[in-house]
């Protein structure tokens, strides 16, 4: 561990940002701020508050940690398009970034009623719970995948598997469709979309849902959809990526994604994964990093499952992330296929 890596290896990444956020001054912070999600600005709103006693030291390591990853990721030179889509995607996320890009590079997708990213899941789910269950898949295939699956747990138990089946086979919707669910919508607010036929949907939006929904959850609802489509119950399963399948990929993507992965998330993750995956991930490491992470779990007494879970959750929501990015291939269950 090298001395900047001691020097803010005490702080969490969202404290590491609050840090960011407090040098970069009001006008840039400001412009940081509209990009990000809403629960993401009110974590880092109150990292920022909670700042103490942090030393000049401390902001300087920080900051030299920012510059070092900045210069690691840059990628200019290759390709324009490629590099645009990769930035826009990493700063607003999938769904937004492709709203965006769908102004300015004839892309296909619009996310309609944008305004409920910034609606609590348990206001949208009782805004929706009365309406018709294609209207709740609309509603819900708009949102990001992490949303989504907060929306259909507060919905009750014997709609989500419907929900699930229209999102996976949702397509294009037309105008109509768009003209209902803005007036749905309308209820609680006034939006702005434009009506005209929008991809929405799809299994890959299903299956994206599911995996940031609950495994108990989403093995039920899989469970559900086998009764009525069993076809359509694998295709979810085919288009879906848990963590175990990780080790079934290349290893420079893995390299780029355990990059990305705070140290001791992946040492928390990797509590319960087998000696298989475990030394096929830590291969992708330095000797001096994957020493620490064998230190780290070594280290670490009886922990729940839940929380294990949670972290090889977050894991596959950043490798998921990457890989639509195009920063990353993931092979296996759900990923790409490879070809020698």
């Amino acid at each position: 561990m090298n001395a900047l890596t001691r020097k803010t290896s005490n702080l969490r990444p969202v404290q590491k940002a609050a840090v960011l956020m407090m040098i970069f001054g009001t006008g840039t912070a400001s412009a940081i701020l509209k990009s990000l999600t809403p629960e993401t600005v009110q974590t880092l709103g109150q990292e920022m508050y909670g700042l103490r006693d942090i030393d000049h030291a401390t902001i300087n390591a920080v900051l030299d940690e920012f510059f070092e990853r900045l210069a690691d990721e840059t990628d200019i030179g290759h390709g324009t398009n490629s590099y645009v889509q990769t930035v826009f995607r990493e700063a607003l996320g999938e769904d937004r970034a492709q709203s965006v890009l769908s102004r300015i590079s004839n892309s296909t997708l619009d996310r309609p009623i944008e305004l409920l990213d910034w609606m609590d899941p348990s206001a949208i789910a009782e805004l929706i719970v009365d309406e018709h269950p294609q209207i709740m898949a609309l509603v819900i295939a708009s949102l990001d995948p992490t949303r989504a699956a907060n929306v259909l747990r507060v919905l009750p138990d014997d709609l989500q598997p419907n929900i699930i089946e229209r999102i996976a086979t949702l397509n294009t919707v037309q105008p109509d469709a768009l003209a209902e669910l803005e007036r749905v919508m309308n209820l609680k607010f006034k939006a702005n979309t434009t009506l005209r036929a929008s991809q929405i949907g799809g299994v890959k939006t299903a299956a994206r849902i599911l995996n940031n929904a609950k495994r108990q959850m989403e093995q039920r609802i899989l469970k559900d959809i086998r009764k009525a489509d069993k076809d359509l119950m694998e295709a979810l399963q085919d288009n879906m990526f848990v963590f175990e399948n990780l080790g079934r990929s290349d290893d420079r993507s893995l390299q780029t994604l355990l990059r990305a992965i705070e140290p001791d998330q992946l040492a928390l993750a990797l509590k319960t994964a087998d000696d298989e995956l475990r030394d096929r991930l830590l291969s992708c490491l330095s000797t001096r990093a994957s020493a620490a992470i064998i230190d780290e779990l070594e280290a670490l007494g009886p922990v729940r499952v839940a929380t294990v879970e949670e972290a090889q959750k977050q894991i596959i929501i950043i490798a998921r992330e990457m890989a639509d990015a195009g920063t990353i291939t993931l092979a296996g269950r759900g990923g790409e296929a490879m070809v020698s």
